[in-house]
């Protein structure tokens, strides 16, 4: 009897650390599909259900590289002139010709800087991300007349909606006494120029809920969470091809 129940305590041991490792896989695997059937139900409810586009206004474009959104928006407006926030809005781009609009983005400080591609993330990195976060950055991008398509969508707001949109931003950046004394950062993406932003990297707060905030602020039509770029373009319909002006 002694013998059989010391085979027992044996097989027990050899059976606990591969439950346990099971139960944690299936632990991890429920919170990742906890999270993206989360998404998928959040980016579908609408903020500012009953909004429209108006006929006429201030068209902005709202851009995705299948992964990342942002915003882009004419240098110079009745509303603003981005030349007096950010001074490289002012500065000729690598073909030579000075911008007409720019792009701007919110995103985790590392990524933003260090790293192209998702397969060059290191895992590290991804782990400090997902758990305690990350700072921010706001990417911006320079472009002369970009056309719309299915990567950049045209979206027409009411002055009072951009001039909305514009405050959001603003306010996702540190105050400066002189625009020209904000620390400028470059990184791999050729002719972008990043800003210090205001708040932190999270799996809740991405750079993707970012742009769907500052939407909804503004009014505009958009989901509740939108963790996700494709949670934002949902919104956001593909365009008849036309210059931007």
């Amino acid at each position: 009897m002694a013998e059989e129940a010391q085979v027992e305590k044996q097989a027990l041991r050899r059976y606990w650390p591969k439950n346990w490792a099971a139960r944690i896989g299936l632990g991890l695997l429920a919170v990742v599909a906890a999270y993206f059937l989360a998404a998928w139900i959040g980016s579908s409810i609408p903020r500012n259900a009953n909004w429209s586009e108006p006929d006429e206004g201030v068209t902005v474009l709202i851009e995705t590289n299948g992964v990342h959104t942002g915003i882009v928006m004419p240098i110079v407006s009745d509303v603003i002139d981005w030349r007096t926030v950010f001074p490289s809005a002012g500065e000729p781009t690598r073909s030579g010709e000075l911008p007409t609009h720019i792009a701007v983005g919110w995103g985790e400080r590392e990524v933003f800087l260090n790293v192209p591609t998702w397969g060059e993330l290191d895992p590290l990195t991804a782990l400090r991300v997902i758990t305690i976060g990350g700072d921010t950055l706001l990417r911006v991008s320079h472009y002369v007349r970009p056309a719309p398509g299915p990567y950049h969508r045209p979206l027409r707001l009411r002055p009072w909606e951009y001039e909305r949109l514009v405050r959001g931003i603003e306010a996702s950046m540190p105050r400066a006494a002189l625009p020209s004394l904000r620390k400028r950062y470059t990184s791999y993406q050729l002719g972008d120029v990043h800003y210090d932003a205001l708040g932190r990297y999270n799996p809740i707060t991405t750079c993707n809920s970012w742009v769907g905030n500052r939407l909804a602020e503004a009014g505009v039509k958009t989901g509740w969470w939108t963790p996700f770029s494709g949670s934002v373009m949902k919104w956001v319909p593909e365009p008849e091809v036309r210059a931007v002006h």
